[in-house]
């Protein structure tokens, strides 16, 4: 099934059109975080404190499907904007829980209408609400499939 080289084409794979739309969002999202002085993975990074605050630096990487080192500078360059704060836990001293300041939580009034604005500019007459819905489930899925297939590949 997979044995001609048709499926070497780059108009033929699955992940170049996931790749370059995952890339022109984060552009589309580019005008309203630097409104901000934000980056999108720093975003992320609020977007998860502001659903759950006072997190371990290992369960946002979790959220965000992140490695903790990839996730640590983030997180430094963060409390350096004084937007959080890192501590070791109480509890496990090799834990490091993140807190909001007042400065990061101020924030999220200001992006409340990002999602909202976003969602506008990806409609237009061929794709409706219903189609960027079912969408987001069907990816949510492919998630939670590769999540588990490629656990241990790190």
């Amino acid at each position: 099934m997979f044995m001609d080289d048709s499926w070497l084409k780059l108009e033929n794979q699955i992940c170049f059109p996931i790749y370059s739309t995952s890339r022109l969002i984060t552009k589309a999202y580019k005008p309203f975080l630097e409104k901000m002085g934000l980056t999108y993975p720093q975003y992320l990074v609020l977007l998860v404190l502001w659903e759950n605050d006072g997190l371990s630096v290992n369960k946002i990487a979790d959220r965000l499907l992140l490695n903790t080192n990839t996730l640590s500078p983030l997180l430094k360059r963060m409390e350096k904007m004084e937007l959080l704060i890192r501590r070791r836990s109480d509890k496990d001293e090799r834990s490091v829980m993140v807190q909001l300041t007042d400065k990061g939580k101020q924030l999220k009034h200001e992006a409340r209408p990002i999602p909202e604005k976003l969602l506008s500019s990806l409609l237009s007459e061929n794709i409706e609400l219903s189609d960027v819905l079912q969408l987001k489930e069907m990816l949510n899925e492919w998630i939670k499939v590769l999540s588990k297939k490629t656990q241990n590949i790190d």
